[in-house]
């Protein structure tokens, strides 16, 4: 059913979880299984000290799981800033791949904060040609 899963990664204890279950999945269907974390471009950011950042990040996931068929990816904004770049990003690199499945951390947002943050679980729904998995966070770190 699934043969190539992107699963993004940011740090987060709901991205562990994401990975997890994104493992899970390739194991059961022996499927690709790419892990990816994107950064954007920032007035007055530190771009290599973003890269490296996001790198340490990606090797953390890398190592966390245990299947051989495992690429990684740090994905630069080449568009946008803030949430609509990483949201973009991650869209161009689920295309690139031809992704049948993207796993992704949800932060289980509520009310204000979830409008006016929004949230890239909830935006790539509408950038990506593939299923999605929204994993939710664990219950001791759910907001009310």
């Amino acid at each position: 059913m699934y043969n190539k899963i992107v699963v993004a990664v940011d740090g987060s204890e709901t991205a562990q979880q994401a990975l997890v279950e994104a493992e899970n999945i390739a194991k059961t269907y022996n499927a690709e299984l790419c892990i990816v974390h994107a950064i954007v471009l920032t007035m007055g950011g530190d771009l290599e000290g973003d890269k490296k950042k996001g790198q340490d990040i990606i090797d953390q996931a890398r190592s966390a799981v245990t299947i051989s068929n495992v690429k990684t990816q740090l994905l630069v904004s080449k568009s946008g800033f803030g949430l609509i770049g990483i949201i973009e990003t991650i869209a161009d690199a689920v295309a690139d791949r031809d992704a049948d499945l993207v796993v992704v951390g949800t932060a289980n947002r509520r009310g204000l904060k979830r409008f006016f943050l929004g949230s890239v679980a909830e935006q790539l729904i509408t950038h990506v040609d593939a299923s999605i998995l929204l994993v939710r966070p664990p219950q001791n770190l759910r907001r009310q």
